[in-house]
């Protein structure tokens, strides 16, 4: 399942991050992060991960992820990596490549699952041409380019790419996320599920069907959650 979460940070806010990331940040190659396979395709650079900077401003967005219910709803998380920050420009760019399926946890010995990607733009896309994110399933391929403060997640198991950046500068935030529930379908099933007993609940109110379809809900998450 592929969503678009609008709204995680307002202007000021995405307008606040970066002018700090631009007046603040330590920038280095990006493929200090990654493993031999991915250092092949990536070319762009990413804010020092244990810098004080990246650490509060990842604090404030899984603040703001924590608060979102259209988010926890789609990604139905057990644990979230801190966010990291990305940027690309004259023609940087991120080759097709999958997400590593395990990742360490900064000051942390539990690994986790890398369950759903997402990436929250701090750019306009008039700001930048090109760095179309491409995320490939079984019905094709998908251009993502959102607006600032709006975020897409995605499988971690789909192919995807950024595509190079021709003409101004793409900054973005990018984390993982495992879920309660591993297996993509069950977690679209279950947001399908959810959203339709909430636009329910908004036209009729609390009703005896309401109830009924809120119970398998939670009988499906009880049945497939992994805590």
């Amino acid at each position: 399942m592929l969503l678009h979460v609008p709204g995680i940070l307002s202007p000021d806010e995405v307008q606040t991050f970066r002018q700090r990331l631009q007046d603040e940040g330590e920038w280095g190659d990006g493929r200090a992060t990654v493993g031999s396979q991915g250092a092949q395709v990536k070319r762009n650079r990413q804010l020092r991960p244990d810098s004080p900077l990246s650490a509060e401003l990842g604090a404030l967005i899984q603040q703001k992820l924590r608060a979102n219910p259209l988010f926890f709803s789609a990604a139905l998380p057990l644990r979230i990596l801190p966010p990291l920050f990305n940027c690309y420009a004259g023609g940087e760019h991120y080759g097709l490549h999958v997400d590593g399926a395990v990742m360490s946890q900064r000051g942390s010995e539990q690994p986790l699952r890398s369950d759903v990607s997402s990436t929250l733009f701090l750019c306009e896309p008039e700001d930048y041409e090109g760095g179309e994110l491409v995320v490939k399933d079984t019905y094709g391929e998908h251009e993502v380019k959102l607006p600032a403060g709006d975020l897409v997640l995605y499988p971690s198991s789909s192919l995807h790419q950024v595509m190079p950046v021709t003409a101004g500068v793409r900054v973005c935030a990018f984390f993982w996320s495992q879920s309660m529930v591993r297996d993509d379908g069950r977690r679209a099933m279950l947001f399908e599920l959810d959203q339709t007993i909430q636009r329910l609940r908004a036209s009729l109110g609390e009703t005896p069907d309401t109830v009924a379809l809120a119970g398998h809900y939670h009988n499906l998450l009880r049945q497939w959650a992994e805590l």
